[in-house]
């Protein structure tokens, strides 16, 4: 959707804000995580990006992202812009900075721009310079910058407090039954309709935000901080270390450290997830487990898209990172750093390799290629489950995926 225009609050008649979500060249290296959504969507803390942006400041809120994901994720242009970056999680006072942007100022970080307000929104990833004449000022605090996928992990427990301290602010939790064993309660908040039972929940070393619809079985052991979002359920006896954050709509069990789920994915059994990443639609098997530290405590290499090659990490801990709708059968086991294009299934004795492209099935013992027709079927079963629609937009976001990660599978 392009094309310039006035947006205006019908009842008020006040102009709003139009705010384009943008992404840098560092695009790439978030792959697999980005092949199906905007950076933007991407989850750290209870928020995604863009929800932490929508938090801080009202408006009328796109995506300036990949071509093949623009007719799913419009871009909507006016003639008076702020662009934000994606790849930022803001702070109130980056926000205060914001507002105070007037037409052709900036806001770099570290040198890489991550506001502007302008009447051009094809400025930092096209050809075309549309920079000259911009007033740029530094932003100087620390802020978390989105550039890896680890980075998402690294910074979860900071994300969990500024997130918590956002949604919470001024409001009450509700009741929390006598049956559980609370430490420091005054750090938990929970929303409305989440059932818990004869669980244990410390939050003396972080927050713990519990969403809407919620359930934490009895048995589970869960220690701050950690977020645990709408509709989704905390399996019996599980135990889930900070940071953890597990997205709607998901099912968590077993022994679970350091790591996010997005939304929308299993890892319901016993086994264990450390340091890790899961895309939407993933199903980790019964006995699933991830080594998140090498025997040689050596910091961890994981694949790079943008490079083409295993990189540094600069990690000693560092786990699984999987694309949205792939699947591990059970008792699969994960070496450290392992990285699992979208649309995989894996399965068998041993460690599957370190690298598993985009619409593969199989595992130590070699791969195939998974059809794209089974991927979609799969998909769609999966999706209907939780009352969500395979649309004809996400079968050609798949099939987009399909055709370029071609150059991976090589078997």
């Amino acid at each position: 959707m392009r094309g310039f225009f006035y947006i205006w609050h019908l009842s008020n008649n006040e102009l709003v804000m139009n705010i384009v979500l943008f992404e840098s060249s560092q695009r790439n290296c978030l792959l697999p995580l980005v092949y199906t959504r905007p950076v933007a969507l991407l989850r750290t803390g209870i928020l995604t990006i863009r929800d932490k942006w929508e938090k801080r400041i009202d408006g009328q809120y796109s995506f300036k992202t990949e071509p093949y994901l623009a007719s799913k994720y419009p871009q909507i242009e006016s003639e008076d812009n702020f662009l934000l970056s994606s790849h930022v999680c803001p702070t109130d006072e980056l926000t205060r900075q914001v507002l105070s942007l007037n037409f052709e100022e900036g806001i770099k970080y570290r040198g890489i721009p991550i506001a502007l307000r302008t009447c051009h929104v094809d400025v930092f990833r096209d050809n075309t310079d549309c920079t000259k004449g911009i007033s740029w000022t530094d932003y100087n605090s620390s802020l978390d910058l989105i550039q890896y996928p680890w980075d998402l992990t690294e910074v979860n427990g900071r994300q969990i407090e500024l997130d918590f301290e956002l949604l919470t602010k001024g409001r009450q939790s509700a009741k929390i039954s006598a049956t559980n064993n609370l430490i420091k309660e005054e750090n938990i908040f929970v929303e409305e309709g989440a059932k818990i039972e004869f669980a244990t929940i410390n939050a003396s070393e972080g927050f713990v935000y519990i969403g809407r619809d919620t359930e934490i079985m009895e048995g589970s052991l869960l220690r701050g901080p950690f977020a645990l979002c709408d509709n989704s359920v905390v399996n019996m006896g599980s135990k889930i270390y900070g940071a953890t954050t597990v997205g709607p709509y998901s099912k968590v069990g077993g022994e679970v450290m350091q790591s996010i789920i997005t939304g929308f994915s299993n890892k319901g059994h016993d086994g264990f997830l450390g340091n890790s990443i899961l895309g939407e639609w993933c199903n980790l098997g019964a006995g699933t487990n991830v080594s998140n530290l090498k025997n040689t405590y050596d910091k961890v290499k994981a694949w790079s898209y943008s490079e083409n090659k295993f990189i540094q990490t600069g990690l000693q801990f560092c786990g699984l990172i999987m694309g949205d709708h792939s699947k591990a059968g059970i008792n699969t086991m994960f070496n450290t750093g392992t990285v699992v294009g979208v649309g995989a299934n894996i399965f068998g004795a041993g460690f599957p390799r370190q690298f598993v492209p985009s619409f593969s099935i199989g595992g130590a013992q070699g791969y195939k290629e998974n059809r794209l027709s089974g991927v979609i079927s799969t998909a769609s079963q999966v999706m209907s489950r939780r009352n969500r629609k395979f649309t004809e937009l996400d079968q050609q976001i798949l099939a987009n995926i399909y055709e370029t990660s071609a150059i991976y599978r090589k078997f």
